[in-house]
Protein backbone atom coordinates (compact mmCIF):
# COMPACT_ATOMS: atom_id res chain seq x y z
CA UNK A 1 0.00 0.00 0.00
CA UNK A 2 1.03 3.74 -0.65
CA UNK A 3 2.43 5.13 2.61
CA UNK A 4 2.27 8.91 3.95
CA UNK A 5 4.47 10.57 6.42
CA UNK A 6 2.88 12.27 9.10
CA UNK A 7 5.61 14.74 10.75
CA UNK A 8 4.76 16.82 14.01
CA UNK A 9 7.95 18.34 15.43
CA UNK A 10 6.96 18.87 19.39
CA UNK A 11 8.57 20.97 22.09
CA UNK A 12 7.30 20.06 25.49
CA UNK A 13 3.96 18.89 24.64
CA UNK A 14 3.39 16.01 26.89
CA UNK A 15 -0.07 16.67 27.20
CA UNK A 16 -0.97 16.68 23.50
CA UNK A 17 0.90 14.04 21.89
CA UNK A 18 -1.25 10.94 23.06
CA UNK A 19 -4.49 12.50 21.85
CA UNK A 20 -2.48 13.86 19.07
CA UNK A 21 -1.44 10.58 17.74
CA UNK A 22 -5.18 8.94 18.66
CA UNK A 23 -6.68 11.43 16.05
CA UNK A 24 -4.33 11.16 13.18
CA UNK A 25 -4.90 7.49 14.07
CA UNK A 26 -8.13 7.35 13.27
CA UNK A 27 -7.65 9.34 10.11
CA UNK A 28 -6.29 5.74 8.74
CA UNK A 29 -7.76 2.84 10.88
CA UNK A 30 -11.73 2.00 10.93
CA UNK A 31 -12.90 3.36 7.67
CA UNK A 32 -11.12 6.73 8.21
CA UNK A 33 -10.84 8.84 5.19
CA UNK A 34 -7.43 7.76 4.50
CA UNK A 35 -8.24 3.89 5.50
CA UNK A 36 -6.94 2.77 2.07
CA UNK A 37 -3.29 4.33 2.58
CA UNK A 38 -0.53 2.81 5.26
CA UNK A 39 1.16 5.43 7.61
CA UNK A 40 4.01 6.42 9.54
CA UNK A 41 4.18 9.27 12.21
CA UNK A 42 7.67 10.71 12.73
CA UNK A 43 7.94 13.20 16.28
CA UNK A 44 10.71 15.28 16.27
CA UNK A 45 11.55 16.25 19.77
CA UNK A 46 13.15 19.62 19.60
CA UNK A 47 15.03 19.67 22.86
CA UNK A 48 12.21 19.10 25.42
CA UNK A 49 12.28 19.38 29.43
CA UNK A 50 9.45 17.91 30.29
CA UNK A 51 7.88 14.02 29.46
CA UNK A 52 7.30 14.60 25.84
CA UNK A 53 10.28 11.94 25.15
CA UNK A 54 8.50 9.38 27.47
CA UNK A 55 4.96 9.59 26.30
CA UNK A 56 6.40 9.17 22.89
CA UNK A 57 8.48 6.15 23.91
CA UNK A 58 5.47 4.77 25.44
CA UNK A 59 3.01 4.94 22.03
CA UNK A 60 6.34 4.06 19.56
CA UNK A 61 6.36 1.08 22.10
CA UNK A 62 2.71 -0.58 21.19
CA UNK A 63 2.26 1.26 17.70
CA UNK A 64 5.95 0.75 15.52
CA UNK A 65 4.83 3.14 12.95
CA UNK A 66 5.65 5.46 15.28
CA UNK A 67 9.11 6.89 15.07
CA UNK A 68 10.95 9.55 17.23
CA UNK A 69 13.98 11.58 16.75
CA UNK A 70 15.31 13.23 19.24
CA UNK A 71 17.65 16.51 18.78
CA UNK A 72 20.57 17.29 20.85
CA UNK A 73 19.12 20.62 21.54
CA UNK A 74 16.26 22.92 20.70
CA UNK A 75 17.47 24.28 16.44
CA UNK A 76 14.85 25.98 16.28
CA UNK A 77 11.38 26.67 14.74
CA UNK A 78 12.29 26.16 11.03
CA UNK A 79 15.44 23.86 10.83
CA UNK A 80 13.80 20.50 13.37
CA UNK A 81 10.28 20.56 11.15
CA UNK A 82 12.47 20.87 7.90
CA UNK A 83 14.50 17.96 9.17
CA UNK A 84 11.95 16.02 9.67
CA UNK A 85 10.58 15.90 6.17
CA UNK A 86 13.72 15.10 4.99
CA UNK A 87 13.85 12.05 7.27
CA UNK A 88 9.81 10.88 5.85
CA UNK A 89 9.85 7.77 3.84
CA UNK A 90 6.38 8.16 2.27
CA UNK A 91 5.00 9.33 -1.23
CA UNK A 92 3.75 12.13 0.64
CA UNK A 93 4.20 14.31 3.58
CA UNK A 94 2.21 15.82 5.73
CA UNK A 95 3.74 18.47 8.16
CA UNK A 96 1.70 19.94 10.84
CA UNK A 97 1.94 21.35 14.23
CA UNK A 98 2.14 18.67 17.88
CA UNK A 99 -0.05 21.33 19.54
CA UNK A 100 -3.03 20.79 18.01
CA UNK A 101 -3.74 23.57 16.20
CA UNK A 102 -3.50 21.91 12.88
CA UNK A 103 -6.44 19.43 13.18
CA UNK A 104 -5.71 16.09 12.16
CA UNK A 105 -9.12 16.08 10.79
CA UNK A 106 -8.13 17.84 7.68
CA UNK A 107 -5.71 14.95 6.54
CA UNK A 108 -8.25 13.17 4.45
CA UNK A 109 -9.21 16.54 2.23
CA UNK A 110 -5.61 16.86 2.00
CA UNK A 111 -5.07 13.29 0.65
CA UNK A 112 -8.24 13.82 -1.67
CA UNK A 113 -6.63 16.68 -3.53
CA UNK A 114 -3.48 14.19 -3.95
CA UNK A 115 -5.58 11.48 -5.11
CA UNK A 116 -7.10 14.52 -7.85
CA UNK A 117 -3.34 14.85 -8.59
CA UNK A 118 -2.69 17.70 -6.84
CA UNK A 119 1.40 17.88 -5.83
CA UNK A 120 0.35 20.11 -2.56
CA UNK A 121 -2.61 20.72 -0.37
CA UNK A 122 -2.34 23.24 1.79
CA UNK A 123 -4.46 24.17 4.89
CA UNK A 124 -4.76 28.45 5.25
CA UNK A 125 -6.87 30.09 7.89
CA UNK A 126 -8.57 32.79 7.39
CA UNK A 127 -9.50 33.11 10.82
CA UNK A 128 -8.38 31.66 14.09
CA UNK A 129 -8.90 31.94 17.64
CA UNK A 130 -6.10 34.35 18.42
CA UNK A 131 -6.70 37.71 20.75
CA UNK A 132 -7.70 41.15 18.54
CA UNK A 133 -4.07 42.43 18.97
CA UNK A 134 -2.36 39.19 17.16
CA UNK A 135 -4.73 38.66 14.28
CA UNK A 136 -4.37 42.46 13.59
CA UNK A 137 -1.03 42.45 13.90
CA UNK A 138 -0.53 39.31 11.43
CA UNK A 139 -2.74 40.93 8.87
CA UNK A 140 -0.97 44.04 8.91
CA UNK A 141 2.41 42.31 8.56
CA UNK A 142 1.40 39.53 5.48
CA UNK A 143 -0.49 42.25 3.86
CA UNK A 144 2.56 44.77 3.66
CA UNK A 145 4.92 41.36 2.80
CA UNK A 146 2.50 40.30 0.44
CA UNK A 147 3.18 43.75 -1.67
CA UNK A 148 6.85 43.79 -1.13
CA UNK A 149 7.70 40.25 -2.24
CA UNK A 150 9.37 39.12 -5.42
CA UNK A 151 6.70 36.59 -5.59
CA UNK A 152 2.67 36.38 -4.65
CA UNK A 153 2.84 34.77 -1.55
CA UNK A 154 0.15 32.43 0.21
CA UNK A 155 -2.19 34.11 2.47
CA UNK A 156 -2.86 33.03 5.66
CA UNK A 157 -0.76 29.78 5.23
CA UNK A 158 1.60 28.39 7.97
CA UNK A 159 3.37 25.26 6.57
CA UNK A 160 0.75 23.38 7.92
CA UNK A 161 -0.31 20.70 4.51
CA UNK A 162 0.63 18.05 2.60
CA UNK A 163 3.54 17.89 -0.05
CA UNK A 164 4.53 15.14 -2.92
CA UNK A 165 7.54 13.42 -2.60
CA UNK A 166 8.53 15.19 -5.93
CA UNK A 167 8.16 18.40 -4.28
CA UNK A 168 10.10 17.32 -0.92
CA UNK A 169 13.00 16.17 -3.10
CA UNK A 170 12.76 19.22 -4.75
CA UNK A 171 13.21 21.35 -1.95
CA UNK A 172 16.16 19.32 -0.63
CA UNK A 173 17.95 20.02 -3.52
CA UNK A 174 17.68 23.12 -3.13
CA UNK A 175 20.24 22.89 0.09
CA UNK A 176 18.44 26.02 1.80
CA UNK A 177 19.58 25.82 5.32
CA UNK A 178 16.81 28.11 6.85
CA UNK A 179 14.03 28.96 4.36
CA UNK A 180 10.67 30.50 4.87
CA UNK A 181 9.31 27.89 4.03
CA UNK A 182 5.75 30.03 3.47
CA UNK A 183 7.61 31.81 0.63
CA UNK A 184 9.28 28.67 -0.48
CA UNK A 185 6.22 26.74 -1.30
CA UNK A 186 5.34 30.05 -3.38
CA UNK A 187 8.42 30.40 -4.87
CA UNK A 188 8.79 27.12 -6.97
CA UNK A 189 5.24 27.93 -8.31
CA UNK A 190 3.99 24.54 -8.77
CA UNK A 191 0.19 24.49 -8.47
CA UNK A 192 -2.02 23.94 -5.04
CA UNK A 193 -4.91 22.97 -3.88
CA UNK A 194 -5.79 25.31 -0.54
CA UNK A 195 -8.05 23.92 2.60
CA UNK A 196 -9.44 26.80 4.73
CA UNK A 197 -10.16 25.71 8.38
CA UNK A 198 -10.20 27.98 11.44
CA UNK A 199 -7.68 27.43 13.85
CA UNK A 200 -8.88 26.35 17.42
CA UNK A 201 -7.25 27.97 20.24
CA UNK A 202 -4.70 26.02 21.99
CA UNK A 203 -6.23 23.88 25.09
CA UNK A 204 -2.96 22.48 27.10
CA UNK A 205 0.37 23.47 27.11
CA UNK A 206 1.61 27.19 26.38
CA UNK A 207 2.74 28.55 22.95
CA UNK A 208 6.33 28.31 22.17
CA UNK A 209 6.29 31.57 19.83
CA UNK A 210 7.47 34.70 21.55
CA UNK A 211 8.42 37.94 20.47
CA UNK A 212 11.91 37.02 19.30
CA UNK A 213 10.82 33.69 17.00
CA UNK A 214 7.72 36.02 15.61
CA UNK A 215 10.21 38.42 14.84
CA UNK A 216 12.73 35.96 13.32
CA UNK A 217 10.12 34.82 11.21
CA UNK A 218 9.24 37.91 10.06
CA UNK A 219 12.45 39.61 8.91
CA UNK A 220 13.38 35.69 7.61
CA UNK A 221 10.47 36.38 5.75
CA UNK A 222 11.36 39.99 4.37
CA UNK A 223 15.07 39.33 3.92
CA UNK A 224 14.23 35.72 1.93
CA UNK A 225 11.58 37.48 -1.13
CA UNK A 226 12.09 40.97 -1.34
CA UNK A 227 14.75 43.42 -2.01
CA UNK A 228 12.68 46.63 -1.84
CA UNK A 229 13.44 47.89 2.01
CA UNK A 230 17.38 47.67 0.95
CA UNK A 231 16.13 49.81 -2.29
CA UNK A 232 13.55 52.40 0.09
CA UNK A 233 17.01 52.32 2.10
CA UNK A 234 19.12 53.89 -1.11
CA UNK A 235 16.44 55.63 -2.18
CA UNK A 236 15.70 57.41 1.63
CA UNK A 237 19.31 58.39 2.14
CA UNK A 238 18.81 60.64 -1.49
CA UNK A 239 15.85 61.59 -0.04
CA UNK A 240 17.03 62.78 3.26
CA UNK A 241 20.30 64.26 1.27
CA UNK A 242 18.17 66.37 -0.70
CA UNK A 243 15.77 67.44 1.99
CA UNK A 244 19.03 68.43 4.35
CA UNK A 245 20.38 70.25 1.47
CA UNK A 246 16.91 72.16 1.66
CA UNK A 247 17.31 73.16 4.94
CA UNK A 248 20.72 74.15 4.98
CA UNK A 249 19.78 76.32 2.37
CA UNK A 250 16.63 77.78 4.00
CA UNK A 251 18.64 79.17 6.96
CA UNK A 252 21.53 80.38 4.85
CA UNK A 253 18.39 82.89 2.84
CA UNK A 254 16.92 83.59 5.80
CA UNK A 255 20.04 84.25 7.93
CA UNK A 256 21.32 86.68 5.28
CA UNK A 257 18.21 88.29 4.82
CA UNK A 258 17.21 89.16 8.94
CA UNK A 259 20.89 89.00 9.88
CA UNK A 260 20.38 91.18 13.15
CA UNK A 261 17.06 89.40 14.60
CA UNK A 262 16.82 85.75 13.42
CA UNK A 263 18.58 82.96 15.10
CA UNK A 264 19.56 79.58 14.50
CA UNK A 265 19.35 78.30 17.82
CA UNK A 266 20.34 74.97 18.89
CA UNK A 267 16.77 73.14 18.84
CA UNK A 268 17.28 72.19 15.22
CA UNK A 269 20.32 71.42 15.00
CA UNK A 270 19.64 68.76 18.33
CA UNK A 271 16.34 67.13 16.40
CA UNK A 272 17.90 67.17 13.22
CA UNK A 273 20.99 64.69 14.66
CA UNK A 274 18.41 62.40 16.65
CA UNK A 275 16.62 62.40 13.52
CA UNK A 276 19.46 61.34 10.76
CA UNK A 277 21.11 59.29 13.53
CA UNK A 278 17.73 57.40 13.81
CA UNK A 279 17.55 56.66 10.38
CA UNK A 280 21.02 55.41 9.97
CA UNK A 281 20.58 53.23 12.52
CA UNK A 282 17.56 51.55 11.15
CA UNK A 283 18.72 51.37 8.04
CA UNK A 284 21.93 49.73 9.40
CA UNK A 285 19.95 47.52 11.21
CA UNK A 286 17.82 46.65 7.98
CA UNK A 287 21.48 45.48 6.61
CA UNK A 288 22.50 43.71 9.14
CA UNK A 289 19.48 41.90 8.74
CA UNK A 290 20.24 40.57 5.06
CA UNK A 291 24.14 40.09 5.82
CA UNK A 292 22.93 37.51 9.15
CA UNK A 293 20.64 35.93 6.34
CA UNK A 294 23.41 35.04 3.95
CA UNK A 295 25.90 34.46 7.01
CA UNK A 296 23.28 31.82 7.30
CA UNK A 297 23.11 30.51 3.80
CA UNK A 298 27.04 30.00 3.36
CA UNK A 299 27.73 29.04 7.27
CA UNK A 300 26.81 25.33 5.44
CA UNK A 301 25.97 23.85 9.79
CA UNK A 302 23.64 20.84 9.81
CA UNK A 303 19.91 21.12 10.26
CA UNK A 304 20.26 19.21 13.19
CA UNK A 305 22.39 16.74 14.76
CA UNK A 306 20.62 14.09 16.82
CA UNK A 307 20.60 12.46 20.13
CA UNK A 308 18.83 9.41 19.44
CA UNK A 309 16.07 7.68 17.02
CA UNK A 310 13.21 5.18 17.91
CA UNK A 311 11.75 3.01 15.46
CA UNK A 312 14.07 4.24 12.56
CA UNK A 313 17.55 3.32 11.12
CA UNK A 314 20.54 5.63 12.01
CA UNK A 315 20.65 8.66 9.77
CA UNK A 316 23.70 10.82 8.85
CA UNK A 317 22.71 13.22 11.71
CA UNK A 318 22.97 11.03 14.41
CA UNK A 319 26.52 10.58 15.18
CA UNK A 320 27.85 6.94 15.91
CA UNK A 321 31.10 5.43 17.73
CA UNK A 322 33.64 5.05 14.85
CA UNK A 323 35.34 1.92 16.64
CA UNK A 324 35.88 0.13 19.35
CA UNK A 325 37.26 1.57 23.24
CA UNK A 326 40.06 2.87 23.69
CA UNK A 327 42.41 2.15 26.39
Amino acid sequence: MTLISIVTSCLNEADNVVELHQRIKAQFENGGPASDFEFEHIFLDNGSTDDTVARVKAIAAVDPRVKLIVNARNFGHVRSPLHGMYQASGQAVICMASDLQDPPELIGKFVEHWRAGELIALGVKPSSRETWAMAVLRRFYYRALGRMADVPLIANFTGFGLYDRSVVDMIRELGDPYPYFRGLIAELGIHYATVEFEQPARVRGITKNNFYTLYDLAMLGLTSHSKLPLRLATLAGFTLSALSLLVSLGYLLAKLLFWDYFAIGTAPVIIGLFFFGAVQLFFIGLVGEYVAAIHTQVSKRPLVVEKERVNLPPGDALPRHSGGPRE
